[in-house]
């Protein structure tokens, strides 16, 4: 996943980094300081006290929302949306990754969320991981843009198309501090760290708060339930263990979250769901309509009545610690009590050094310090390797025993894809291969 920056591009980059910052603020960094020491880590976090328009009728699951409240800001009614669509002043085409933040707001996976973050709700979430009034929330969700001619006190209406998604009432307008933002989200202000890059790069110089009202959802060639949908679909009364991954699934990912449900932490007749991103994310990764169909055929292949699927159009930002309490707050009001935390979950190399960002372990130390405020249970994943002997096992195991390990790495295996090679049936399972050929 290397991709080589010369002297010239660099120059580039840090060039519109500079144009997209304030004069004074301080210049993105070529090295990476970490900045994730001073996060608090003690206490339950009380109900947020933001107005939203609330399902009264939240599907019964055993997770309660975050925040107390499960969001659900979708108007109903044709005449309903009309008189929204009729108080907008401007209209917008929304970017791919603000479409899927909108759609997040609106269907209430942000919750407690009713709009984008004000300028005193985004410094405090960057710079504490919280909300003003305490709660815990792992990025910050803004609204970007260029335009001098956006201005507070306006509604505007959202698009994707031709097709009005939300309009969005926006209360203030402000230039962020993005070398802070990246110090405190990424852990570097590094702009060869893709979050940083997207951050310095892509966003507009102002941000802005607002509420949101929703219209109609995004239409996408993968299916997105609600979190009250989703809700809806699993046990009342029983441990629901979340695993997100943001490329297909292959073998030991299966064995990896099956295995999770005999943890000692999730409780019997626990389910998992699996619930992968297929919203933006690296620019190498695969894209998210064919990753959604190896999931499809997958599931048709494994049926196995203890594991549920669904899918999150969520953008990644490759923020590591922080991203994992990001998607466990989501995967929260999803109704899932317990999440896989993976190694090195969420991280990302140096586009110049090919380094990690991130520890292997950093995320899960994270997900352990916050667990308890979070209301979410994080279950480390297994270390799995596949053994000639006895199939899977943990690597501790095989090296204790002596036995045969088989490596395939992901680079040869994509080789091996490209070139119409057999992929050995322990790694990865046929139907996969086969969508991932046609797909190519």
């Amino acid at each position: 996943k290397k991709a080589f920056i010369n002297k010239d591009i660099i120059s580039v980059m840090k060039l519109a980094v500079a144009l997209s910052l304030i004069a004074g603020a301080a210049a993105f960094t070529t090295s990476t300081p970490r900045a994730f020491n001073n996060v608090k880590s003690v206490g339950f976090s009380k109900v947020s006290s933001m107005d939203s328009y609330i399902n009264t009728k939240l599907e019964m699951a055993k997770q309660v929302p975050h925040g107390g409240t499960l969001v659900d800001l979708m108007l109903k009614s044709d005449d309903e949306k009309a008189a929204a669509i009729a108080k907008c002043t401007a209209e917008l085409q929304l970017t791919p990754r603000q479409l899927c933040d909108v759609e997040l707001i609106m269907n209430g996976a942000f919750s407690p969320l009713t709009g984008f973050m004000d300028e005193r709700t985004y410094k405090s979430v960057v710079e504490n991981m919280e909300l003003p009034d305490g709660l815990i929330f792992g990025l910050p969700v803004v609204f970007d843009t260029d335009s001098d001619e956006l201005q507070p006190g306006m509604t505007v209406l959202l698009k994707d198309g031709d097709r009005p998604i939300a309009s969005v009432e926006f209360t203030d307008k402000y230039i962020p501090n993005k070398p802070l933002e990246c110090l405190k989200c990424y852990g570097t202000s590094a702009i060869e760290h893709p979050g940083a890059l997207m951050v310095a790069t892509e966003r507009g110089k102002y941000y802005m708060g607002g509420k949101v009202t929703g219209l109609n959802f995004p239409e996408r060639e993968f299916p997105c339930k609600t979190p009250s949908e989703v809700r809806a679909t699993l046990p009342e009364d029983k441990d629901v263990v979340a695993f997100q991954c943001r490329n297909p699934v292959h073998r030991a990912h299966y064995e990896l979250f099956t295995r999770a449900l005999d943890d000692e932490r999730v409780g019997e007749g626990g389910v998992v769901l699996v619930h992968p991103t297929c919203g933006p994310t690296q620019a190498d990764d695969i894209p998210g309509d064919v990753r959604y169909k190896t999931y499809v055929v997958l599931k048709e292949e494994t049926a196995n009545p203890r594991t549920f699927w669904e899918y999150l159009p969520y953008s990644m930002h490759m923020a590591g610690p922080r991203e994992a309490i990001q998607h466990m707050m989501i995967r929260k009001n999803f109704g899932c009590t317990h999440f896989i935390v993976g190694r090195d979950m969420a991280g990302s190399k140096s586009s110049v050094t090919g380094e990690d960002f991130y520890g292997p372990y950093e995320a899960q130390e994270m997900a352990n310090k916050m667990s308890e405020r979070l209301g979410v249970t994080p279950v480390p994943s297994l270390n799995l390797v596949y053994t000639e002997e006895k199939g899977y096992v943990t690597d501790e195991e095989a090296k204790a025993d002596g036995l045969e390990i088989k490596k395939l790495s992901g680079t040869k295996f994509r080789q091996m894809l490209r070139g119409g090679e057999d992929i050995p049936e322990w790694f990865a399972f046929k139907s996969v291969v086969q969508v991932l050929r046609e797909n190519q």
